[in-house]
């Protein structure tokens, strides 16, 4: 049948090539479509094997190197098979069409995909206008033009980064009556004795600390700039611009420390160790730890600006963290020491905080703790995804509901926002220990999920502070998103050269983090700094904060 059929087309054929030709078109089109239906598939199977691999780092926990490598290797190739699928498509537009502007009316909400979005600049990018004119004289009759009106689009473009030497000659004069010879005091360098400027050792900074890119790669990209920097001089000017900023980010460091109320949380790093070069292939490298230390007071409205203190430390044992907030006193947010289970990861907490929530002698504790209900959530998620719980489940709706009145007071007073927690959230709170309680006498005692609620109700007295002050937040998500930028780093430059190189890192990441979080763009701010800081008074120091800071040419004006 099949091949009858075959052979009564092949004899319906038309002679004409206009008519095989649009045949041949309409075939080569359901092609395409057929291949970028495959492309789809193969970018969903790409995309669940990374959920699939996330559950399994999740489930097995965060210490599996095998399962990162994984993940970023899947990541990789989901990117890779996005580009491919975007370059299939067809963007091309009818002639009528107008390319998109941000003048433009919106789409309507069903026809955008959800994986897009128009991209936006800021609005003191540079614009370029370029008219089109089309003359004076109508191209049909040879009447005069007049203009009713235009159509407006817009194209982004980019202005590509170049090097340019800047020739400082300080022109010597004598005097004609007592020969005396007058010159120009020659201006401060960032680093002494050094070719390199404020804006280069700024890019140089934030594409190693704040963009990952390691300095060998920098070098292949100024190669493309037409100049010739050696890997080792980048590391000495580095080194040269940590030193300069050595006193700004001490300054930070005070600041930030002195707060009573802070988010702390610390993550690993692997760093080289010279010591264990025998051991082979992957062997000479241990595990360092980064900690970061966060004031926020923008969801409670404070007046003290943001900032992230980072400290790395060569092991995880707790008299690093003791020392970290030796001179510090107050409210501390940070993973609590629980019990590990097959599904928990909150529950095996670092220890080192325990000392700092203990009474000493006279009742009194250094710091009051205050709990994460992030971290029990992901418990019962945790329970519920291998489970299917509705025990797991039903927590998870009773916590959600709290998460739910602290999007609707976020940015207000902490006065207000304990108000607002007193009316509505102790009483779910109340009523989550009650029914915990309860949960427990039904489920197995070695079971995951009692467990996770016992973790929970031992630390009650912590879950329940942010209810009775309105600056404490639910959760410690600060201190997890000023991490998230070493997990980045770390699949660029897999590790640390060294303890050293490690305290670099974290007084890089301390003044980046902080300069970003305080709305500034980190390459901006630092090329100012380091081209104003060795002729700033030492006493005025703290008008090159973060949150002081204001460009040379604006200071100039305020002082005028």
């Amino acid at each position: 049948m099949v091949s009858t059929a075959m052979s009564d087309e092949a004899t319906s054929l038309s002679n004409d090539p206009a008519v095989l030709k649009a045949m041949i078109a309409a075939l080569q089109a359901e092609n395409q479509k057929m291949s970028a239906s495959l492309r789809a598939h193969d970018l969903l199977v790409q995309a669940l094997r990374v959920r699939i691999a996330r559950l399994q780092k999740q489930k097995f926990g965060s210490s599996s190197e095998k399962i990162e490598r994984e993940i970023e290797q899947l990541e990789l190739a989901l990117e890779g098979l996005q580009v491919a699928l975007a370059e299939a498509e067809d963007q091309s537009q009818d002639d009528d069409d107008e390319p998109e502007t941000e003048n433009q009316a919106p789409e309507p909400v069903e026809a955008r995909d959800p994986r897009r979005r128009r991209p936006k600049v800021s609005k003191d990018t540079p614009r370029e206008r370029r008219e089109l004119d089309p003359g004076d004289n109508c191209p049909d009759c040879g009447g005069d033009l007049r203009v009713v009106g235009e159509d407006v689009s817009e194209l982004i473009d980019m202005i590509s980064a170049q090097l340019k030497v800047i020739e400082i000659a300080r022109v010597k004069k004598s005097c004609r009556r007592c020969e005396k010879i007058v010159q120009k005091p020659a201006p401060s360098r960032p680093i002494p004795r050094s070719m390199a400027g404020p804006n280069l050792l700024a890019y140089v900074l934030t594409s190693k600390f704040d963009d990952h890119v390691p300095l060998y790669r920098q070098n292949e990209i100024f190669a493309r700039m037409g100049a010739d920097i050696p890997d080792t001089t980048l590391v000495d000017w580095c080194g040269g611009a940590m030193k300069t900023l050595a006193p700004l980010i001490g300054k930070i460091e005070t600041e930030i420390m002195a707060s009573d109320l802070l988010h702390a949380d610390d993550t690993p790093i692997r760093v080289l160790d010279r010591g264990r070069r025998d051991k082979g292939l992957g062997k000479g490298v241990k595990k360092g730890r980064i900690w970061a230390y966060v004031r926020d007071q923008r969801p409670w409205a404070g007046t003290a600006p943001p900032g992230a203190v980072y400290r790395f430390a060569p092991d995880w044992r707790e008299e690093h963290v003791l020392a970290h907030l030796g001179e510090t006193r107050g409210i501390l947010q940070a993973p609590s020491r629980g019990l590990k289970t097959n599904h928990c990861r909150a529950m095996d907490g670092y220890k080192g905080y325990a000392k700092l929530y203990a009474a000493d002698p006279d009742g009194k504790s250094q710091f009051r703790e205050a709990a994460c209900w992030a971290h029990l959530r992901r418990d019962f998620h945790d329970v519920w995804t291998a489970t299917k719980s509705e025990i797991a489940r039903e927590a998870l709706d009773r916590i959600g509901a709290l998460y739910d009145i602290e999007r609707q007071i976020s940015g207000r007073p902490a006065k207000q926002r304990q108000a607002v927690r007193q009316k509505e959230s102790k009483p779910k709170a109340d009523a989550f220990q009650n029914w915990a309680e309860r949960q427990l006498t039904r489920i197995p005692g070695k079971s995951d999920l009692a467990k996770a609620f016992r973790y929970g109700l031992s630390r009650w007295p912590a879950f329940t502070l942010f209810l009775d002050d309105g600056r404490v937040a639910i959760d410690n998500n600060p201190a997890e998103r000023a991490l998230r930028p070493i997990g980045v780093g770390r699949r660029n430059w897999l590790f640390a050269g060294s303890d050293t190189g490690g305290e670099t890192l974290a007084r890089a990441m301390t003044v980046i983090e902080t300069a970003k979080m305080n709305g500034l763009d980190p390459q901006a701010y630092l090329a100012d700094v380091l081209d104003r800081i060795h002729d700033h008074m030492n006493n005025r120091l703290a008008e090159l904060l973060p949150w002081n800071w204001s460009p040379t040419d604006q200071s100039r004006n305020e002082a005028a």
